[in-house]
C-alpha cells in the first residue's frame, strides 16, 4: 500500500471536482485527484454536452422543415441517427482533452484512477493508495434514479447513461418523466425522425413557472410529441422493439425503446461514510451554508452529491466557495438566490431567483410582475421567433426572480442572475444599452416596462413637465 500525505484530497473529477483541484493546485497546494470513472464526470459523458450536441443536431433537422415563413421551400430532411451520434462523439471528444487527466497531471495534480473509500475521518483508501487529507472535498456527482417499477427489471431501457451510445434510431421512443432532461431528449429524438411520447406522473415541466413552461409544452406538441401528464406509471411490460408502460389509471403507452428520466440519486454507496462520521440522507450528504459536512469538518461536499440544485454552473460556483475556505482559509457561505438554470428545448425555458407564485408568497403585496412579450422585439419578429415572455419579479425597485420563455432564454437569464448576486435595482437594468436589433433587448424593455407607467400614466409628471415647459426657453 503506497502511502500518500496531501493537503487536499478531491473525490470525483466532474465539473465540480476538475475546477477545485485547478483552482488548489495553482494557487500552491498539494492536491490529490481521485476518479474511477471517466473523467470529466457526467456532465461531458452523459449530460450537458452531449444532450446539447443531440439538440442541435435536432435543430439542424428542424430547421429543413421550418423555413416556409422565410421564403424557404421546406423538405424532409434525411437523418443519419448513427452519424449525429457520431457528431455528438466528436463533440465530447473535443471537449474532454480540457477535463483530460493529462492536463490536470501538468498542473500539478496527483490523479489516480480509481473509487475511493473511507477508512478513517481523513483517510481514504483507492486502490493501492492510503491518503491521508487535510481536507477532503467529495465532488462524487449523481446517476440516472430508477425507480423500482414492477416489471422494469425485465425489459430493456435507456438513461442519459446510455443514451448517447444507442445507434439504431428509435422508432418509438417513450420517455418516463417530464423534467428538463426528458423534454430536451423528447425535442431532439422528435427531430431526428422518431415517434415520441412523454409520461410524467404529475405535470410536466413541474419544476418552472407553469405559464411559461405551457409555453414550451404547446410548442412541443405542436411539433407531434406526445405528452402525457399525471400518468404514473404502475408497471412495464414487453421486450426490446415492443415495450408497453401502463399508468395507474389504465392508461397503456406502447413503443420500440425506453428511456427512464425520472431524476438523480447521488453518488455516495461507495464511499462508505460511517467510516469517518459523515453524516447523509438519500438526497446526499448532509452540509451546512458553508458546504462543510455537519458531522465531520474536514470534509466538504460539492455538486449533486451535496443534496442541492443539481445544475454543472452550481458545481462550479460551489467550487470557487472551497477554494475560498479551504486553500486560503477565509469564510464563505453558499447562496441560491442568483442561481439560474435553462432548459434547452426550442423555445428554451429559464429562471432565476423566485417564481411569480413564490414571490407572491414572500413580499404578498409589495412584489410586482412586470410582462414583455417577444412579439414586441423587432429581432424576434425579424428571424420569426415572436413567441416568447418574460415576466420579472420586482419587490422595493429590485428584481427578486425572472422566468424567460422564448429563443435564448439561457442567454438572456445571465443578466438577471448578476442584477440579483449584487442587488441591483431596476433602473440599472433601464440605464443599460443593448445594440439594435438583438434579442438581449428584451431585458431592457422589460426593465423600461417596470417604470413605463410611472413615468406615462403618472399625473405628477405631467405637472412637472408642464411646468418645465413653462420655464425652459
Amino acid at each position: 500500500m503506497t502511502q500518500i500525505k496531501t493537503d487536499l484530497l478531491v473525490i470525483g473529477a466532474g465539473s465540480g471536482g476538475l475546477s477545485v483541484a485547478a483552482g488548489a493546485v495553482q494557487m500552491g497546494a498539494d492536491v490529490t485527484l481521485l476518479e474511477g470513472g471517466k473523467m470529466g464526470g457526467d456532465c461531458l459523458n452523459y449530460g450537458c454536452v452531449p444532450s446539447k450536441a443531440l439538440l442541435a443536431a435536432g435543430h439542424a433537422a428542424h430547421a429543413m422543415q421550418a423555413g416556409g415563413k422565410l421564403g424557404v421551400h421546406p423538405v424532409d430532411p434525411t437523418v443519419d441517427y448513427a452519424a449525429a451520434k457520431d457528431y455528438v462523439a466528436g463533440v465530447i471528444g473535443t471537449i474532454a482533452p480540457h477535463d483530460s487527466q493529462e492536463r490536470f497531471e501538468a498542473l500539478g495534480v496527483r490523479v489516480i484512477r480509481a473509487y475511493g473509500s473511507f477508512v478513517g475521518p481523513k483517510q481514504v483508501q483507492a486502490g493501492e493508495y492510503s491518503i491521508t487529507a487535510r481536507r477532503i472535498v467529495i465532488a462524487t456527482g449523481s446517476s440516472p434514479l430508477v425507480p423500482p417499477i414492477p416489471g422494469l427489471d425485465g425489459v430493456p431501457y435507456l438513461t442519459n447513461e446510455t443514451l448517447f451510445d444507442l445507434r439504431e434510431r428509435p422508432d418509438h421512443l417513450l420517455i418516463v418523466g417530464g423534467g428538463p432532461i426528458g423534454m430536451e431528449m423528447a425535442q431532439a429524438h422528435s427531430r431526428l425522425g422518431c415517434k415520441v411520447t412523454v409520461i410524467e406522473g404529475l405535470k410536466a415541466l413541474g419544476g418552472d413557472d407553469p405559464e411559461m413552461a405551457a409555453l414550451v409544452l404547446d410548442r412541443l406538441r405542436g411539433e407531434g410529441i406526445e405528452i402525457a401528464e399525471n400518468a404514473m406509471v404502475e408497471q412495464v411490460r414487453g421486450k426490446a422493439g415492443a415495450i408497453t408502460v401502463t399508468a395507474k389509471d389504465g392508461r397503456e403507452f406502447k413503443g420500440s425503446h425506453l428511456l427512464m428520466a425520472v431524476g438523480r440519486r447521488a453518488n455516495i454507496d461507495k464511499l462508505d461514510l460511517d467510516k469517518a462520521g459523515i453524516a447523509s440522507t438519500a438526497a446526499g450528504i448532509t452540509v451546512d451554508a458553508r458546504l462543510r459536512s455537519s458531522t465531520n469538518r474536514n470534509v466538504y461536499a460539492i455538486g449533486d452529491v451535496a443534496g442541492g440544485m443539481q445544475f454543472t454552473h452550481v458545481a462550479g460556483y460551489q467550487a470557487g466557495l472551497i477554494i475560498r475556505q479551504a486553500v486560503l482559509g477565509l469564510p464563505a457561505k453558499q447562496s441560491t438566490a442568483h442561481i439560474p438554470w435553462a432548459t434547452y428545448t426550442d423555445p428554451e425555458l429559464a429562471q432565476v431567483g423566485l417564481t411569480e407564485t413564490q414571490a407572491r408568497e414572500k413580499f404578498g403585496g409589495q412584489v410586482e410582475v412586470v410582462r414583455f412579450d417577444y412579439a414586441e422585439n423587432d429581432r424576434a419578429t425579424a428571424i420569426n421567433q415572436r413567441e416568447g415572455l418574460i415576466k420579472v419579479m420586482v419587490a422595493r425597485g429590485r428584481p427578486v426572480g425572472v422566468s424567460i420563455a422564448g429563443h435564448q432564454a439561457g442567454e438572456l437569464i445571465a443578466l438577471w442572475s448578476m442584477a440579483i448576486a449584487n442587488n441591483m435595482k431596476m433602473s440599472q437594468i433601464a440605464a443599460m444599452v443593448a445594440p439594435y436589433p438583438t434579442i438581449a433587448e428584451i431585458n431592457k424593455r422589460a426593465a423600461g416596462a417596470y417604470f413605463s407607467p410611472r413615468l406615462f400614466d403618472n399625473p405628477m409628471v405631467k405637472r412637472v413637465v408642464g411646468l418645465v415647459q413653462r420655464w425652459l426657453p
